[in-house]
């Protein structure tokens, strides 16, 4: 009996059951079944979060608690509704504006794992180089509709150190075929040392800077 119970587990994909049932303790056959279901579905909701972790690639952060003290919020925002990630259900954008060392990366990648932990949403971490040069190395091997599918997936897409190295021209085209696949269906948080008025230090084409600019600042907000 307990291999046909193994295996029905098995081809029910119930894999705590399948490994633990004969541990679980109850006063009466509802209690039993029920803190077998509670078990799976807190393992798949653990594993679940687990997988979303590593697909994000979001940095490793210490456990400090991060430093407002100089972070100016824009109208409408608050220090909890930023990390809760309200903007993401609203499909908004997030700018993180200053200089080395002021927190960007560091918040950005707070305001991820909290959409992951507390929401299960989708989150991909790139630096603005990492990503152009996967752009054109998918793009090189015929894999550019593949990888756009995947970002389409996404629910927050969060883009680090734009300003920092000048893009090659086709990666430039293709960072603003992806900023374009996420306007208006899924929120995108940029960190910069750059003013908008010097992002064609980086795009290199000032009609594409405006482009990109146009489709970034539209429901977004200016930290």
């Amino acid at each position: 009996m307990q291999e046909q119970i193994q295996e029905y587990a098995k081809r029910l994909k119930l894999s705590w059951i399948r490994e633990n049932y004969r541990e679980v303790e109850a006063a009466n056959t509802e209690e039993y079944l029920l803190k077998l279901f509670e078990k799976e579905i807190e393992q798949r909701e653990e594993r679940k979060i687990n997988l979303l972790f590593k697909a994000a690639t979001l940095p490793n952060v210490s456990g400090k608690p991060f430093d407002w003290k100089d972070i100016q919020l824009g109208q409408g925002l608050s220090q909890q509704s930023l990390l809760d990630g309200e903007f993401i259900e609203s499909k908004e954008n997030m700018v993180f504006y200053g200089g080395v060392g002021a927190g960007k990366t560091y918040l950005s990648t707070l305001i991820g794992m909290n959409a992951i932990q507390k929401y299960g949403k989708r989150v991909k971490f790139y630096t603005i180089a990492s990503l152009a040069n996967e752009l054109l190395e998918a793009n090189d091997k015929g894999n550019l509709n593949k990888l756009f599918k995947k970002i389409e997936k996404l629910d927050l897409l969060i883009l680090d150190e734009l300003g920092y190295i000048p893009l090659h021209k086709h990666g430039a085209e293709l960072l603003f075929q992806v900023i374009s696949l996420c306007y208006e269906k899924r929120s995108i948080i940029i960190t910069t040392n750059l003013q908008f008025g010097q992002w064609n230090h980086v795009f290199g084409d000032p009609i594409l800077t405006e482009a990109v600019v146009d489709r970034l600042i539209h429901h977004s907000h200016l930290v």
